[in-house]
């Protein structure tokens, strides 16, 4: 059993994914927010572009929790959702509201889940480059 400590999301760590995100969707033209939560779902950073819509606020924190508690890309789980599938009933399911829109990533440090940010603003696909750079410019 590996029992060696992961070190934790840091405020730190969170200001660079919101910069990385936001500097990959100014590069693309996109006015986004972007959310990170860490391991335990509690905020970390947000910001929100002044001209971004302003449900993205609202999306991209969705997108955070849902990628955090799924522990997977949300862009990878819009089928689930879908009549039929597997996580058909779930949007509606738990207290706090998923979103199973593109844009949403957990981050993991050593393989171990220890956040998730979310990006919206932009189209889902856009979105979850945006996060996905974000991860790979963190790691």
């Amino acid at each position: 059993m590996n029992t060696t400590a992961v070190a934790p999301l840091t405020t730190a760590d969170a200001e660079a994914l919101v910069e990385a995100a936001r500097r990959a969707a100014e590069a693309a033209g996109v006015t986004v927010s972007v959310t990170v939560l860490d391991a335990g779902g509690h905020l970390l950073a947000f910001r929100r572009d002044d001209r971004a819509v302003l449900i993205s606020g609202e999306t991209s924190t969705r997108k955070a929790y849902t990628a955090l508690q799924l522990n997977a890309p949300t862009a990878d789980l819009v089928d689930a959702v879908q009549p039929g599938g597997l996580f058909h009933t779930l949007p509606t399911a738990l207290d706090r509201p998923l979103l199973f829109i593109a844009g949403g990533v957990p981050v993991r440090r050593d393989g171990r889940l220890i956040g998730a940010i979310g990006v919206g603003g932009g189209a889902p696909e856009q979105d979850h480059g945006f996060a996905t750079a974000a991860v790979a410019a963190l790691a």
